[in-house]
């Protein structure tokens, strides 16, 4: 029979491996199109010109290293991706609250599912989603269900 421990350990698991998946598949077309990436971010009108190209490139490369964080389980990698999907959710928020009817940038400048659902508030929905199983993840981490022990050691 399996232990509720097994199945919350796997269940970490999946919510970080999907997280990492979704944040690795939405890096990797933006470190490939990063001039078109960057009119993508100055479409949201909140960075300055020389700030473009600068975040275009170190955002996606940001996104991969937190995926890579996240596979390796890494506290760090889940606080950053927190913090991130945050500042998503704030600006896609104050893109709807202008009434901004732009590509949200998600999967990079071609971004084919902007075109069919109008990305904006699909894109806010999936971030904020996003954050229920990056919180169990989280949750885990605090109460240790993630511990190993390693031969000898008693669990301390």
């Amino acid at each position: 029979m399996i232990e509720i421990r097994e199945l919350v350990l796997w269940l970490d698991r999946l919510c970080r491996w999907g997280i990492s998946l979704f944040f690795l598949v939405a890096a990797v077309p933006k470190l490939f199109n990063v001039t078109e990436f960057a009119a993508v971010i100055d479409a949201y009108g909140i960075l300055p010109d020389p700030l473009l190209l600068p975040v275009a490139v170190v955002l996606p490369v940001m996104e991969i290293v937190l995926a890579v964080g996240l596979l390796l389980n890494r506290f760090s990698s889940k606080i950053g991706v927190a913090v991130l999907l945050l500042v998503f959710i704030a600006i896609l928020s104050y893109a709807i609250w202008l009434g901004l009817d732009i590509d949200c940038g998600c999967f990079g400048p071609e971004d084919p599912e902007s075109q069919a659902f109008h990305g904006l508030k699909t894109a806010l929905i999936r971030d904020i989603a996003m954050l229920l199983p990056l919180a169990y993840s989280l949750w885990c981490h605090r109460y240790r269900f993630n511990y190993i022990p390693i031969q000898g050691d008693r669990g301390k």
